[in-house]
């Protein structure tokens, strides 16, 4: 499934997995959230309402452009630096472009909806 995150007019666009978590965010789209900067590998923001965790491994290495879900906190994580493994992080999938949108510090608008075919 194809998604696409909106920062100040720029489109990244997303390939996400297959589970019941993904299938859980996609319900959730499309999305309008302030990312805040977290541990300067990531931007952050609450989710409506928390995800299914239902088999999911009980944690992931992530890279950079990957989105996540951190089930502890109930937030969605993008990540544009590498992080370690973490325990409770749940891979929805990956952004297939450039990260430089999410690197800038400070929060970021962003709203994230099923991507459409132009």
């Amino acid at each position: 499934m194809k998604i696409r995150l909106v920062i100040d007019g720029h489109v990244l666009p997303a390939t996400l997995e297959d589970g019941a978590a993904t299938r859980d965010f996609l319900a959730q789209l499309p999305l309008a959230l302030q990312l805040e900067d977290y541990a300067a590998t990531e931007k952050i923001a609450q989710l409506p309402r928390p995800l299914t965790t239902a088999g999911a491994p009980a944690g992931v290495t992530p890279a950079a452009g990957d989105l996540a879900f951190y089930a502890p906190w109930g937030n969605l994580a993008i990540f544009h630096t590498p992080f370690g493994y973490s325990k409770g992080l749940v891979r929805l999938g990956r952004i297939d472009g450039d990260l430089q949108a999410l690197r800038r510090p400070g929060p970021v608008q962003v709203r994230i909806e099923p991507a459409t075919d132009d």
